[in-house]
């Protein structure tokens, strides 16, 4: 499937002039799913509970006019990504410039050509799905879709920036990794990674930031109140691995185990690296102990 297409889009119409609704309703409607909002508020309130690809955003309307809508969304980790085009009567280049500093990526004065506007429309989703697919590439394994090195140690640093106390890190380790590539091959091994992966996802404490940061190797992020929890947690991810089944080439069933350091955070932690060669130092130590099990330090 081509990242540009099949997918039908969404966007937001924001205008409170129901005539300039209905022409863009008409306009838009065969090709977008359209969602409306009459009011700058309204919008806010639809953007909580739909994903939207593309806003269509008036300046004059009661309220909060379109400019504080624009810089309000740019200035929210869940909106600031959708691209804003602002469609408007107002053709004076103080509006021209200030929609885009607010955050603007485009400006379409009324009354617009149809195919000018939908031309633009088209556009500004390509770039918005060019991004999204770079975005993800460059933050994501390609192999098992968990974050990858890099993201996943920038989500973890954000995260013991905000909290500081409570949050474990996680170590994990696949078993004799080496002995499923040197004895089934490297596409069985990936399919080991794969399913261990699985198994991990499937189990960890929702919140959690989880990423592959290396061949076999695994770092996971969770918070807590409870330390119980946590530690009833990563036996839980051990055993869901324990009882993973892969059938090989000649039909026989390969197992694999994992072994799991954990540290927990106080306020005397100030860094990420810190914590996490608590975690690295507590998994060499389940290692040294015959693997196959966690420890917590």
């Amino acid at each position: 499937m081509n990242i540009c297409e099949e997918i039908k889009k969404t966007i937001l119409i924001v205008d409170d002039t129901e005539t300039n609704i209905d022409i863009l309703l008409e306009l838009l409607g065969s090709e977008y799913d359209i969602l409306v909002a009459l009011d700058g508020l309204s919008a806010f309130d639809i953007l909580e509970d739909e994903d939207v690809d593309l806003i269509l955003l008036d300046i004059m309307m009661p309220g909060i006019n379109g400019f504080e809508v624009c810089s309000r969304l740019k200035s929210q980790s869940s909106t600031r990504d959708i691209p804003v085009i602002f469609v408007t009567a107002k053709t004076d280049e103080d509006s021209i410039e200030k929609a885009y500093d607010v955050g603007g990526i485009d400006y379409v004065t009324k009354p617009f050509k149809p195919r000018e506007l939908q031309a633009r429309i088209k556009t500004q989703i390509k770039l918005k799905a060019l991004v999204d697919h770079l975005e993800y590439i460059s933050s994501y394994d390609q192999m098992t879709g968990v974050f990858n090195r890099r993201k996943f140690f920038a989500l973890a640093t954000e995260a013991l920036e905000v909290i500081q106390i409570n949050l474990y890190a996680i170590m994990i380790d696949i078993d004799y990794f080496k002995s499923f590539n040197d004895t089934y091959g490297h596409a069985f091994g990936d399919e080991v990674i794969k399913g261990v992966t699985r198994a991990i996802s499937d189990t960890m404490l929702e919140g959690s930031i989880f990423g592959r940061v290396g061949g076999e190797e695994f770092a996971l992020l969770t918070h807590t109140l409870n330390e119980d929890i946590a530690i009833q947690n990563i036996e839980s991810m051990r055993k869901a691995v324990e009882a993973l089944e892969f059938t090989t080439q000649d039909k026989s069933i390969a197992k694999c185990t994992i072994s799991v350091g954990m540290a927990k955070s106080d306020k005397t932690f100030n860094s990420l690296d810190v914590l996490l060669k608590k975690a690295d130092d507590a998994l060499y130590e389940a290692k040294g102990e015959g693997r196959n099990r966690s420890i917590f330090r």
